[in-house]
């Protein structure tokens, strides 16, 4: 399954209880309840349906739309680590 905003959202959402919509762009996913380990655990969900992503080009975007960005950028072959 080829991963989508909504579906991170959805993923995440799932992860902290919630329902995605609660899930604003810019919220601060740490305040939402996402600690390392539960990136840990979406990054190898989203690795297991084939998106390379490493606890590092997420772990200083904790927001939705900084994580969309490093995956737009780890598609388009730019990297998205800073």
């Amino acid at each position: 399954m080829a991963i989508t905003l909504e579906r991170m959202r959805a993923d995440i959402a799932g992860m902290i209880h919630e329902d995605p919509e609660e899930i604003g762009l810019e919220d601060n996913l740490m305040d939402l309840g996402i600690d390392s380990m539960r990136l840990l655990n979406l990054i190898l969900k989203w690795q297991e349906d084939g998106l390379d992503l490493e606890f590092a080009e997420l772990a200083d975007r904790f927001t939705l739309a900084g994580w969309w960005e490093a995956v737009e950028a780890k598609r388009a072959g730019t990297g998205g680590g800073a």
